[in-house]
């Protein structure tokens, strides 16, 4: 096949600088590995980043990169969206913050519960962990038990109970009827894991036995309706349905983590799928680009946070919960991001997966490709994987992705590692095109490459 791109820049024009390279040589004399979030990428070294124009980054060498990253899809609009700075920019001149709350975060909170079904009341946090910590404690309160259910493979952000069965192997992820418990990290108190039940993606039976077994000690189901990690793979309307009306028997709460996948759709992931929780835990792209989390539900549930005659029996805080920057950059974002909008971004979704399934078809390549609305993921394998276990990576697909990444980067387009990646607004059919046409040529210039996963 004749590829249809000219012959790739070197590394050294499109990949990482020189500039690039001497900030991380002195990051790495204050960070303990050179960078301050074990997200960051490098290959070996990351790219440092000088602005952002649109859909595109700017290196701190002066290189154009289409962003398929966009702050692990926190930017919806993409960079420097003029409806956002201009509400920071007007804001930055009465005030950064105060103990005192605003009207701000009444606006947004009103745009919030008005747009998502079953979002009856809401509180703002900082992060997306802080969101989901904050709803686990509040299952905790109103049922009186202390365990949760969670999907394996699935990210839930950095509060132990939430990290139990995220980083399992095949070497410890356990029986496919009992998935492990398995810890997170180094030091994770033995306690933890022993009051998480993992379920696997799309086992609507599974799902059903392990929660009744352990309905006596569980406080709620955690659950990401299309977990990015974990595979970005659709549910099955059967095990939404196992999910929600097991809980739902045993007076279980069900979270719904939508801080990735809000954006998916105008009202949210849950109504998207049918998924019907009692509390959510978001963030990212209702925070506008701003630091932000909100765990927000039903009413009744939601009064574990309230303190208007007594002490809260879940007090929740935070220096910088509901800043006002946060608050009106979330709201401009939002209220830009109408229907017509989220139509825009499905129909670039749907152009950018059609489009990639047409070249691993014509390619005949040991490739997939999952995804939603403006979210796509890679796979190195001929089938949809329906579950974690499914997706667990081999050697040779992880260097696969490797390189495709690479060569990504040397047609200045930034695609993290997982090849798991997202589409903004400010996006046209143009750039779906280079998408497809970089990701076809990568596939006739490493035929030898890829045939290792064949």
């Amino acid at each position: 096949m004749q590829s249809r791109l000219p012959d790739s820049p070197s590394p050294v024009s499109h990949g990482v600088g020189p500039l690039s390279d001497r900030i991380y040589q002195r990051a790495r004399g204050v960070f303990p590995d050179g960078t301050s979030r074990a997200t960051i990428e490098r290959d070996p070294t990351p790219r440092y980043i000088a602005r952002g124009e649109g859909a595109y980054l700017i290196d701190v060498d002066g290189r154009r990169f289409l962003d398929l990253n966009a702050n692990f899809t926190t930017l919806i609009h993409g960079h420097g969206f003029e409806p956002v700075t201009g509400a920071l920019e007007a804001q930055l001149k009465t005030g950064l913050c105060f103990a005192n709350p605003t009207e701000s975060e009444v606006a947004l909170a009103e745009l919030l519960c008005a747009r998502v079904p079953r979002l009856e009341k809401i509180r703002f946090v900082t992060t997306g962990s802080e969101a989901v910590m904050f709803a686990i404690k509040a299952a905790r309160a109103f049922t009186g038990r202390t365990s949760i259910a969670k999907i394996e493979g699935a990210y839930h952000g950095s509060y132990d109970w939430a990290e139990v069965a995220y980083a399992s192997t095949s070497e410890n992820w356990g029986a496919a009827d009992a998935p492990a418990a398995t810890p997170n990290y180094s030091g994770m108190p033995s306690s933890v894991p022993r009051e998480v039940v993992p379920l696997r993606f799309n086992d609507a039976a599974g799902a059903t036995r392990r929660i009744s077994e352990h309905a006596h000690e569980l406080a709620a189901v955690l659950i990401d309706p299309m977990p990015s990690r974990a595979g970005l793979i659709p549910p099955e309307p059967a095990f939404i349905r196992a999910i929600v009306e097991t809980a739902h028997r045993h007076d279980i709460l069900v979270i719904s983590d939508e801080v990735l996948n809000f954006r998916q759709d105008f009202r949210g992931a849950s109504a998207r799928y049918g998924l019907m929780p009692d509390l959510f835990a978001l963030g990212k792209i209702i925070g506008g680009g701003l630091p932000i989390g909100a765990v927000g539900g039903r009413a009744d549930v939601m009064q574990a946070f309230a303190a208007d005659t007594a002490r809260a029996r879940v007090p929740q805080g935070g220096t910088f919960a509901a800043n006002p920057l946060a608050m009106v950059a979330g709201r401009a974002a939002l209220r830009a991001l109408d229907e017509a909008q989220f139509a825009h971004l499905a129909a670039l979704g749907e152009q950018l997966r059609q489009g990639l399934r047409a070249a691993i078809d014509k390619a005949g390549a040991p490739f997939c490709v999952t995804g939603a609305a403006s979210l796509f993921r890679i796979h190195t394998s001929h089938t949809p994987p329906r579950e974690f276990r499914e997706l667990h990576s081999t050697p040779s697909g992880t260097r696969v992705l490797r390189e495709l990444t690479r060569h990504f980067a040397a047609h200045a387009i930034v695609l993290p590692n997982s090849a798991a990646a997202c589409l903004s607004t400010p996006m046209v059919s143009a750039e779906v095109v280079l998408i497809v046409d970089v990701f076809a040529d990568f596939l006739d210039r490493r035929a030898d490459l890829i045939e290792a996963l064949r």
